[in-house]
């Protein structure tokens, strides 16, 4: 399980958006449109994926 990823990119912009969304996105290592983020499949990295769905879409998940 230590070796799945998954590419996250932020599709939406947090303005106007609550903090917890912004802090969310900032956790998850992005900050602007387009940006993408290689990250470790996790249920807590899920969550915060969920968290944010409408800002964010999965690339690839290996």
């Amino acid at each position: 399980m230590a070796d799945k990823t998954i590419i996250v990119e932020q599709i939406g912009s947090p303005i106007r958006r609550e903090a917890s969304q912004r802090q969310t996105l900032v956790g998850l290592g992005l900050n602007k449109i387009r940006r993408r983020s290689t990250l470790e499949d996790t249920p807590a990295v899920r969550g915060m994926i969920e968290r944010v769905k409408h800002l964010v879409r999965i690339v690839d998940a290996k």
